[in-house]
């Protein structure tokens, strides 16, 4: 092998948020790769070390720079907050790393933001749930449509990423829309900003109410299933045990 390149998610962003092994392989790198922001949350943890950035719809050659940098010789890490399996990076660097045989692939997972923010809303996750991004980027929205039906006619708690950003102001609403046509509008429901940056925030609130909310990229919205109830200001799904019988 020539080099090592190392797929990192990097959690919330925090260096105390971050799993051990992601802290190694960061620590290990002599070149670290990633959106701007991303290195913008681990440069002050990792200094001496070389960055590369490119923007936030520049995946493909951040791959290719990354692999490139392995390829000659280097201990490269390429960076994804949450989990690089968890709409992040790792499927990419493995199908562009069919072009590079000698470079060896390591994917390092981390905490995803469903996590992460179920544990700052309380315990939402406690049950069954489906997780589904609402950018449009790369899935059609009628596909995007048809999941959130049928997750909630399902009764499955929603974890919905990428809520809204500047080109997608409207995508929250269009989804408490849809998934109105089948949940009540008094379903408990969950919002988790900045988890684990400055600005960490959280709200608990009902479908109707989460129409009209304030977010962004920086958010995660939790849609809680028939069971799930406000305890104390925390949002907690039942996990339903019985006793055997």
């Amino acid at each position: 092998m020539s080099g090592i390149l190392y797929v990192v998610g990097i959690g919330p962003g925090s260096m105390d948020g971050m799993t051990l092994k992601a802290r190694e392989a960061l620590e290990k790198s002599d070149v670290i790769v990633g959106y701007k922001t991303y290195n913008a949350l681990v440069e002050p943890y990792f200094e001496g070390k070389r960055y590369i950035e490119t923007p936030m719809t520049g995946e493909e050659e951040r791959c290719r720079l990354a692999l490139e940098e392995a390829r000659g010789g280097g201990t490269v890490s390429l960076i994804c907050s949450g989990d690089p399996g968890v709409y992040g990076m790792a499927g990419l660097v493995l199908e562009t790393a069919r072009s590079y045989p000698d470079v060896e692939v390591r994917v390092i997972s981390g905490v995803s933001a469903a996590m992460s923010g179920a544990a700052l809303l309380g315990a939402p996750l406690v049950h069954d749930f489906a997780v589904i991004s609402l950018s449009d980027r790369l899935t059609p929205w009628d596909k995007i449509e048809k999941r959130l039906q049928l997750a909630a006619q399902a009764d499955m708690v929603i974890v919905l990423y990428n809520p809204s950003s500047k080109g997608r102001k409207d995508h929250l609403r269009r989804a408490v829309k849809i998934l109105g046509t089948v949940l009540p509008g008094d379903r408990i429901c969950g919002i988790a900003g900045r988890i684990g940056r400055e600005g960490e925030s959280s709200s608990i609130l009902t479908l109707d109410e989460l129409a009209g909310a304030g977010t962004d990229m920086f958010c995660t919205v939790f849609v809680g299933n028939s069971e799930t109830v406000e305890i104390g200001g925390k949002m907690v799904t039942p996990r339903g045990y019985r006793s055997e019988r």
